[in-house]
């Protein structure tokens, strides 16, 4: 089922968690967040809104670590009954694509209902405090994943990293919803 994310809560503060990752370690807030700004993605392997949009968000996670933004991508969904979002899955995704940031597992859901995350993709981008500045999109692509489509997520966190400020006009992002465990969703 397609999900829209809600409107950014501005100021909203990060929340701490500490998951396994697919490299074998173990990572917090504190490891993953930038000196200007961290961006928390809720991603995973089977949606086609994700896979639509991974190669373009592997490189805009780049750029955006060029200009001391942090970046995680964490993995909520019931692994039970979404076997392809397993954690050796998680591990080959993160090597074929050539994640340049940690790929974590929320085996609880913990992590995401902390963070109210609703689908894959979902996008939290925070400033360098740690407030929420930005919830919306990867671009316009959808499903679709059009090249040439405009990079509104780098576009906001850019604006993030220089101004500390998010943007005031975002567009939701939209994707699967998070399989949450026991709802059969």
């Amino acid at each position: 089922m397609a999900m829209e994310t809600p409107v950014c809560a501005f100021g909203w503060r990060a929340v701490d968690f500490s998951l396994p990752g697919t490299d074998g370690k173990s990572w917090t807030l504190a490891d993953v967040r930038g000196p200007r700004g961290t961006l928390v993605m809720f991603i995973c392997n089977h949606c086609p809104y994700v896979k639509a949009v991974i190669r373009p968000l592997v490189a805009d996670v780049a750029a955006l670590g060029a200009l001391g933004i942090g970046a995680v991508a964490i993995m909520s969904n019931d692994t039970l009954a979404y076997p392809e979002d397993g954690f050796d899955a998680m591990t080959r995704l993160a090597v074929e694509q050539r994640f340049g940031f940690p790929y974590l597992y929320d085996e609880s859901q913990a992590v995401a209902r902390a963070y109210g995350a609703v689908c894959t993709p979902d996008f939290f981008g925070f400033d360098a405090d740690l407030g929420l500045q930005y919830r919306g999109r990867l671009d316009s692509s959808g499903r679709q994943g059009q090249p040439g489509a405009r990079r509104e997520l780098l576009e906001a966190m850019t604006e993030i990293a220089l101004t500390g400020h998010g943007p005031k006009a975002q567009t939701p992002s939209m994707g699967c919803s998070i399989k949450w465990k026991g709802s059969g969703a």
